[in-house]
């Protein structure tokens, strides 16, 4: 069954007539007939009964005409759908952002993206890089911005946005704001407050049992303007990426010997095609001077 077929007995359903049919489609009379003939041939039966010169409907014709129009009508949506998609209007776009990512920082590019893109309808799913990549390979998300310690896996391709470091988080009035850098031997004895969704939490640790240094873990949480709030009201200090700070009042020093970095990067399925908006925002990613 082929589409203009479908057009064809839709329009001789609307007029009743094929000569003004032919016409209504564009085509010549002979070309409709055929049309019709083939359509009736591969349903097994009539559709049109033509006495003196007016045209009815079969029994089969009346049966057929819902599903036809039902067919034709879907098929217009979707070309209609898939025009728009490719021209980027109401193209949706699911974006996964890991959770510890500042958005003051990510916001400045998403203005960017916006502008140029404005038919573009971006959803934002926030969560873990373990989540965040389960769903990227189950197609729940399009593409992600997230770090992570050790390399990615191999199924996906990472592109690189920006170096971040790390840096200690303290209240006003504490002695790091006297430092121009704070050392990890400096953080000993201190009340320390975790980042629980830290996707280097571990490295920190680490650090801490390398260098000898002990600090008492009085809170947790898994939102960062949690953390944050806990910092201003002087409740203890915190490791976290320097563009993740968003609250006013935090005050924040690097952290050095060592210096701690994570690279966030752009992460996508490898094998898996980049549709049109998907594209777009890998060309805007690379095109942006992030700051």
């Amino acid at each position: 069954m082929q589409m203009n077929q479908v057009r064809y007995f839709l329009a001789v359903c609307e007029t009743l007539n094929f000569t003004r049919a032919a016409e209504k489609c564009h085509v010549s009379q002979p070309a409709l007939n055929r049309g019709i003939q083939a359509l009736e041939a591969e349903l097994g039966g009539f559709l049109f009964r033509r006495q003196r010169g007016a045209t009815r409907f079969t029994d089969l014709g009346e049966l057929m005409r819902p599903y036809l129009e039902s067919i034709f009508g879907q098929a217009e949506v979707a070309k209609s759908t898939a025009r728009s998609f490719l021209r980027l209007e109401d193209a949706p776009l699911k974006l996964g952002v890991m959770c510890t990512i500042g958005p003051l920082r990510f916001m400045k590019f998403l203005n960017h993206f916006h502008a140029e893109h404005p038919g573009i309808e971006l959803t934002i799913i926030e969560s873990t890089p373990m989540q965040l990549s389960e769903l990227l390979l189950s197609g729940a998300l399009d593409i992600a911005v997230m770090a992570q310690p050790k390399p990615f896996d191999e199924r996906f391709n990472v592109r690189k946005l920006y170096d971040e470091s790390f840096v200690v988080a303290f209240p006003r009035g504490h002695k790091f704001e006297e430092a121009p850098v704070v050392r990890i031997k400096d953080i000993n004895g201190e009340t320390y407050l975790s980042r629980i969704n830290c996707e280097h939490q571990d490295y920190f640790d680490y650090l801490c049992r390398n260098c000898e240094v002990d600090v008492v873990e009085a809170h947790w949480s898994e939102r960062e303007d949690w953390i944050q709030a806990l910092v201003i009201a002087g409740m203890g200090i915190s490791f976290m990426p320097e563009y993740s700070v968003s609250l006013p009042g935090v005050m924040v020093r690097e952290l050095t010997d060592p210096t701690v970095k994570r690279k966030v990067s752009l992460v996508t399925v490898g094998n898996r095609p980049l549709n049109p908006p998907v594209s777009a925002l890998v060309d805007a990613v690379e095109s942006f001077s992030w700051p």
